[in-house]
């Protein structure tokens, strides 16, 4: 396969930017993968509809009366007009606005116009319907996949599914949305996400100082707890969900709280108070909330949860930001965060709005993704240089790149999804800090 991954931890550069590679995605790869689709608070009530749109793809996704959803291709069956644009409803159908054709919610056929100047071959009942996709919902999101031999959403996305629902994903409600038009290929995107070695140089206010460390072996409580109130606030500033301020809020109360001498007790006491505090806080409230020292004694806090190709999900205490990746073309993707925390059943707060994409270099962007997105276009445009051949990556730190690329290789291969099923359990993890690993493809 031109460009494929041909040793593991060197990835042709070609892959960011050849149109020819792009279209085999868009072919092989993307027809055959779950997508998430939407949120289910864009869809709260039964009947609602929103659109769901990847490539040349439109696809409605609706609400059933039973609080279900199900999934349309967005074409009329006469001359493939759009039915649906953004958001709409479905109680009384879809009518076509070109020449009035009309579709129960089921999808089913109701009325075409002026039926009799049509052949009888091309109103066949059951071609004339909506075309089905299928949908499945997980994680507080309805997914799609156009391919009907695909196994079972829960399936492919295993383990990132069980871990994510010990966190209780499917209780977050998202507070704010927003979208950003990156310069840059899609999977270029999501690596700025999966490794920490970039946090150093490019997230330095991330980097505790070395007076709030133990130096020459004297450990300070206090500059401890300092230093960990600085980060919490830092990760809280516009990002929400990294950091809740009502999570941050709860810190600051236990500012004087005594703590031992020794580092590694002083810290094993300061994380697991907060975790209490934190659960308390909220289980107070009402909220449905993970125990987060039980996560952490049975190994499935992971800060991140990535399911592939496009998904990921970062809960943190309380709270938890959403990306998503769609490539509108080769050398550009639509990025999307969504900020969510946890609310009493009945005070959930009204679904966001969907947001205008605003561009990588918008003021009104958070500091840490500004940072990252301050990278991304530069990286886009240093592919191209001439002497420069392959990305070239830490076999230990930044496995999970070489895993996603293999990964995708694999569909553009046209392997089955029985062999697809060991990449699948590789990729869909924490992405951090994972080593290049035997993919079994």
């Amino acid at each position: 396969m031109k460009f494929g991954v041909e040793i593991n931890d060197r990835i042709p550069k070609q892959r960011y930017y050849d149109p020819d590679f792009f279209q085999m995605e868009a072919d092989l790869l993307w027809p055959r993968v779950w997508q998430m689709a939407c949120r289910l608070e864009e869809i709260p009530n039964a009947h609602d509809v929103v659109e769901y749109e990847i490539l040349d793809q439109s696809v409605i996704i609706c609400r059933t009366e039973d609080m279900g959803v199900r999934a349309f291709e967005n074409a009329c069956r006469h001359r493939g007009v759009k039915l649906v644009d953004g958001r709409s409803d479905c109680e009384s159908g879809f009518v076509c606005p070109f020449h009035g054709w009309c579709y129960g919610a089921d999808g089913t056929n109701v009325r075409v116009t002026q039926s009799r100047s049509f052949n009888a071959e091309n109103l066949a009942p059951a071609d004339i319907n909506l075309r089905s996709v299928r949908c499945e919902i997980w994680g507080g999101c309805a997914w799609i996949n156009f391919d009907d031999d695909a196994p079972p959403l829960r399936q492919s996305l295993e383990p990132a599914a069980t871990i994510l629902d010990h966190w209780k994903v499917d209780s977050l409600r998202a507070e704010w949305w927003t979208s950003i038009r990156l310069p840059v290929n899609w999977k270029l995107a999501q690596e700025a996400f999966v490794e920490q070695y970039h946090v150093i140089e490019t997230h330095p206010q991330l980097v505790i100082p070395d007076r709030f460390k133990p130096r020459n072996g004297t450990f300070n409580p206090k500059t401890f707890i300092d230093g960990e109130l600085q980060y919490l606030h830092t990760m809280s500033e516009g990002m929400a969900g990294m950091v809740h301020a009502n999570d941050v809020a709860i810190a600051e109360e236990m500012r004087d709280i005594t703590l031992s001498d020794d580092a590694d007790e002083a810290m094993a006491t300061w994380h697991r108070t907060f975790n209490d505090a934190v659960v308390k806080w909220h289980t107070d409230a009402g909220s449905d909330t993970p125990d987060l020292n039980d996560l952490e004694a049975r190994g499935v806090n992971e800060p991140m949860g990535y399911c592939f190709p496009h998904y990921f999900v970062l809960p943190m205490y309380s709270s938890a930001s959403s990306y998503r990746f769609r490539p509108l073309g080769p050398e550009e993707t639509l990025m999307e965060i969504w900020s969510m925390t946890r609310f009493p059943e009945g005070k959930e707060p009204e679904p966001p709005t969907p947001p205008t994409p605003i561009e990588c270099d918008d003021p009104a962007l958070p500091p840490i993704p500004a940072q990252d997105f301050s990278n991304l276009p530069r990286q886009q445009q240093g592919l191209r240089t001439r002497a420069f051949e392959y990305m070239r990556l830490a076999k230990e730190t930044e496995g999970h790149i070489s895993n996603f690329h293999r990964t995708i290789d694999g569909y553009l291969d046209g392997r089955s999804h029985d062999e697809l099923q060991s990449a699948l359990a590789e990729v869909n993890v924490n992405p951090l800090e994972r080593s290049i690993v035997d993919l079994g493809l």
